[in-house]
């Protein structure tokens, strides 16, 4: 009996000070954690990264987690920060480039908040906006492509022109084989499918046989008709060889749940920068995922070590 009391004695100090038995860290500032995303957090894609990247954060760090779908104009942002700023959060995602300007707005009201977006331009001193450096995987994934072509021609479904890791991927794909074709074609719209789908054709009509969809809301029914047709991928944002690991030679992954217990541990510590902050592969957040067995063994280990010298010197090596 006198061992069981000592030990809930010893667990009760720890739990003031450590967080308790549970191994959990405790942070004031992350007692409650706000997200905003512009659709739902259950579509597979974005949005179920940005929730993700909550739980991560909860399981860290013990935190009660709340989120607001479907925030996707400046009036339904200020409702949805009131009501997060009444419960006491002290830090909202802004699960989107949107809502850097949407923070902007709003950050000198709230000044006892910090607010974090994606891809924007972060102006006051409580927001910053985060960016995945894309480029490099863009180009180690042209790089697969442009090596497992049988036709001489690798296609590209983008959503935009602007995109970094399309940029990337027509690099490392020259990179790797000089002579090959690239068909391009632009959605415009980061989830209409079915556009998506009609512009597919187009590419593997110019006979494309490995093709990159970058878009967040159609990469998958692009892959399943890929698949379809015997032809291949390049899986986008999330390793997505669960569509079929001979479809799917490789992905280019952005770890958004990392990310966000990233800037969590840097908020908790004050070391949480205001305005844009940049990540790449160096900072373990990007990454290629593991390839399919399609893939030959000298090429994935020339690319690993190209991938490791990118990391240390921040040279890709067409440079």
């Amino acid at each position: 009996m006198i061992n069981k009391t000592l030990q809930m004695i010893v667990c009760i100090f720890l739990t003031a000070g450590f967080a308790g038995c549970s191994g959990k860290q405790k942070s004031e500032q992350l007692e409650k954690v706000g997200l905003l995303v512009p659709d739902t957090i259950s579509d597979q894609v974005w949005g179920t990264k940005g929730y993700k990247g909550m739980l991560k954060i909860q399981d860290a760090y013990g935190s009660d987690i709340f989120y607001k779908e479907n925030i996707h104009s400046q009036a339904l942002a200020e409702r949805a920060v009131e009501e997060f700023s009444h419960k006491g959060i002290k830090i909202v995602f802004g699960h989107g480039n949107e809502y850097a300007d949407y923070f902007n707005k709003l950050a000198p009201y709230y000044p006892d908040i910090h607010f974090v977006s994606f891809n924007g331009n972060a102006a006051e001193k409580n927001t910053t906006s985060l960016k995945f450096e894309a480029h490099a995987m863009g180009f180690f994934g042209g790089m697969t492509a442009a090596h497992e072509s049988k036709t001489g021609t690798i296609g590209i479904v983008a959503t935009y022109k602007w995109q970094p890791e399309v940029k990337g991927f027509v690099e490392g794909a020259k990179f790797e084989r000089k002579n090959i074709r690239i068909a391009i074609q632009y959605v415009n719209d980061w989830d209409d499918s079915d556009k998506a789908l009609q512009l597919l054709d187009h590419v593997i009509n110019e006979g494309a046989d490995v093709v990159y969809p970058a878009g967040d809301g159609y990469n998958v029914p692009v892959i399943e008709k890929l698949k379809e047709k015997n032809l291949h991928a390049i899986g986008y944002v999330s390793d997505q060889s669960e569509l079929g690991k001979e479809t799917v030679l490789t992905s280019t992954v952005q770890h958004v749940d990392k990310l966000y217990l990233l800037v969590a541990n840097q908020f908790t510590k004050g070391t949480l920068k205001s305005g844009n902050l940049h990540f790449d592969f160096a900072d373990n957040v990007i990454s290629l995922s593991p390839f399919s067995s399609k893939v030959d063994q000298a090429f994935q280990n020339k690319t690993r070590g190209y991938i490791d010298e990118y990391i240390e010197t921040g040279k890709l090596p067409n440079k």
